[in-house]
This record gives structure tokens, sequence and C-alpha cells, in this order.
């Protein structure tokens, strides 16, 4: 456990490091997002704390195997009238000094301590899967943001592709009124439609600055100034079996394991409750010696008392529970209802994760379809467009029938654009849960 620790000291500060280097550069990869963010996430620092703490209970869990040794010492005084041994009363100052060792060694303790030790090691068990379980969770957010930027920046493109074909326009329609050939009217329509243009250029680029602050602030970096990252390859990837995936997942998937991980934890702890009817047998020693005097009567010296004095015991205490107020039982009880709520949480995060493959591999296959649809679409349309350009700049097409042509054509690039990340992002999320490389 203490080198689990150790790992994670040194795994947190090796990426670190790496993420400071990499953020002075100037993109980042999608590895290089997701292990920043895994070292810096708060929730996943704060699960760490945890797991540091369950090493606690764990070493707490096997101290207390060890004995117990206690030195103590104590002077008291005492002023005023006394008993004697002639049965009369006098005025007799006192003082007493007392020192002693003692020593407590735990021989039975109803099981309690291997118990205590078992259920340690349980919970620490499931602290760990908790931990990956929030680097799964971050890693995932972080995919499907590190997307939603590439997503912004095609729409963005997109956007600009079309103003370009607006300035274009604009300087055609120019240089045909300054010629006397259009009205200017034709070059007043051109410059309203370039300035809407423009202004959907300006919101795709401004959203796309917002989706990179947002992934900056997933990554808990301390300024998105200068923040940018890498594109990925845009190859469809191979979109694998619901059923596959869900069989790796039910064997991998970190917070599953950690759900069924708290079902034996209560068990162990269900067992640790019954150590209550148990008896106890412990052992204790101690030796010391005392010091004391009385004003008016002759006393021996110190050393000569510590001498005579002293005195050691040894002694075994047996402790058998009769009746504890049902204490004990109501803690069996406890227990166990604490093992009924760790397999409702086991089971609805199996019944979560069995709903968010599906759903993911449904949605899958749902844009590959609109992928597919759109890039044909896209095809034709493009061509569509040209002929209807070639026409408009013939004066055989009015610019309405342009401007719709331009639209059509932007809207099908942005159907294939959200398809196609749809997909990736579906497939990113699918083999993430058969914890098979991001790329």
């Amino acid at each position: 456990m203490r080198q689990h620790s150790l790992k994670i000291a040194i795994f947190s500060l090796l990426s670190a490091t790496a993420c400071g280097t990499i953020q002075a550069g100037q993109a980042w990869s999608l590895d290089s997002c997701v292990n920043y963010a895994i070292t810096h996430n708060i929730d996943v620092r704060r699960q760490g704390l945890q797991t540091l703490s369950g090493e606690l209970d764990v070493t707490s869990a096997k101290d207390a195997f060890l004995p117990t040794a206690e030195a103590s010492a104590s002077e008291s005084f005492n002023f005023g009238r006394g008993l004697t041994t002639d049965n009369t009363y006098v005025d007799r100052n006192t003082s007493n000094f007392q020192w002693g060792i003692s020593v407590n060694v735990p021989l039975f303790q109803g099981l309690e301590n291997v118990r205590r030790l078992k259920y340690a090691k349980s919970a620490m068990a499931r602290t760990l899967l908790e931990y990956e379980a929030a680097k799964d969770n971050v890693t995932l957010n972080v995919i499907s943001q590190y997307l939603q930027v590439l997503y912004s920046r095609e729409v963005e493109q997109a956007a600009k592709a079309q103003l370009a074909y607006s300035e274009y326009e604009v300087e055609r329609q120019r240089n045909l009124v300054e010629a006397g050939k259009v009205a200017e009217a034709d070059l007043l329509d051109a410059e309203a439609q370039m300035a809407q243009d423009r202004l959907q250029a300006v919101s795709a680029a401004d959203d796309t600055r917002i989706q990179l602050i947002t992934l900056a602030n997933l990554l808990q970096l301390p300024s998105a100034e200068g923040f940018d990252i890498e594109g990925i390859a845009e190859d469809s990837p191979l979109l694998p079996a619901a059923e596959t995936v869900w069989e790796d997942a039910m064997r991998k998937d970190n917070s599953l394991l950690a759900a069924r991980q708290g079902i034996k934890a209560a068990d162990d702890n269900i067992t640790l409750a019954k150590s209550g009817w148990l008896p106890r047998l412990s052992f204790s020693a101690s030796t010391g010696s005392s010091y004391y005097t009385v004003s008016g009567v002759p006393n021996e010296p110190f050393g000569q008392q510590m001498r005579h004095n002293y005195s050691t015991y040894l002694g075994f205490r047996l402790s058998i529970p009769i009746f504890d107020g049902f204490s004990t039982r109501n803690n069996v009880r406890r227990a166990r209802l604490q093992r009924l709520e760790a397999e409702l949480e086991a089971e609805r995060r199996e019944s979560e994760l069995y709903k968010t493959i599906r759903l993911a591999h449904t949605q899958a296959r749902g844009a590959m379809e609109k992928y597919l649809a759109s890039d044909e679409t896209l095809v034709k349309t493009r061509l569509s467009f040209e002929a209807t350009r070639e026409k408009y700049s013939l004066g055989r097409a009015t610019p309405y029938e342009f401007e719709q042509a331009k639209t059509n054509l932007f809207r099908t690039e942005i159907n294939r654009i959200q398809a196609l990340y749809e997909y990736i992002l579906r497939c990113r999320i699918l083999r993430f849960y058969q914890h098979e490389p991001l790329l």
C-alpha cells in the first residue's frame, strides 16, 4: 500500500513536470490533455487523499496487534489533620511520590483485530478502484470536450469558407457596378449577405474560443491564453460490437469493480461486527515503587523506600460478553443494511453502464449512417452550388438562388461534420470501456 502511494506521488510529479513542458509548446495532444487533467483535477486529487486515508486505516489495523506500554509518575501532598495509628487526630503534612511502568498485551480480542485488518484491506481495495474510476470519469470528460473543440473548429472553417464566397461575390458585383452592367442594389444585397456571413464566422470563432476555455478549465489550467490542441485523424474508427464492449466492461470497468468490491467490504464489516459476541483475553504486567513522608515522624530515605516499596504485578484478564444492551446485535444489523446498500449500488452502476454502452453504440451507428448520407449529399450539393454559381455569374440565376445554394452547402457541411465527430466520440467512448488506447 505504501509503495502504491509512492507511485501516485511520483506519477503526479512526473506528469506535472511533463505537462508544464507541453503547456509551453504550441498544441496539446489528446493524451497530453488526459494526463494533465488526471494529475490536476480536484476530484481525482481528493480521491487520491482517500486512498492515503485508507492506507492509514490498514496501518492502524495492523498496529492494533502490538502491545501497549505506559510509564507514569505522580506526586501528591496532604496538609491538615489526619488519623494516626493511635486513633487520634493530629496536624501532620504528608507527601507521596509514585512511579510505575505497565504493559498490556492483547492475546485474543474476539478476532476483532484480525477481522478489522481484513475489512481495512477490503475497503482500501475499493478506494483504489474508486480512485481509478475518478480518473476514468475525467478522461471521458476530456475526450468529449476535446472533440467538441475540434468540431467547433471545423464549423468555424466552414463559416470562413462561406464568408470567402461572399467576399468574392461582393468584389465581383462591385466590378460589375463600376462597369455599369448591374444595378447598385445587387451590390448592396451582396454586401448585406457578406455581413451576415461575417457575423456567422465571428460567432463560430467565438464558440471555438469558448470550447477551448472550457477544455482548459477542465484541465485546471491557470489560464487559457495560448492554449491550443492538435487535430486527430479523420479516418472513421471501427465500431466495436456492443456485446463485446459490454463483456469487456464487466471485467474491466473500475466503477463497476469498485461497487463489487464494496459488497465484499460490506461482508467483511458484518464479520467484524459479529466479533462483539466473542470473549477477550489480555495479559498485563506492571512494576513500580513509591516514596512516602510524614511530618514529625522519622522517614526512611528516598533510596531505601524505593527499594523497599518496589513491586511487580502480572495478570490475565478474561472478558466474556453476556449482555451488552443489544449493541453487537444492532451493529450486525446495521452492517447487513450497508451490504444491501452496496448491492443496490453495484446493481445501479451495472445498469447505468449497460445503458451508456448501448446508447453510445446506437448513437454511433446512427451517426455513421448520417455521415455517409451527408458525405454523399455534400458531393452533390457542392456540384449543385458550383453549377448555380456559374449560372449566377452568367446572369442566368437570381441572387436568391445563389444564396440558397450556398446556404444548402453550408448546412450539408455542418451536418457532415456533426455526424463525423458524433461517431468518433461514441467510438472513443466504447473503446475506452474496453480499456483500449484513446487514438
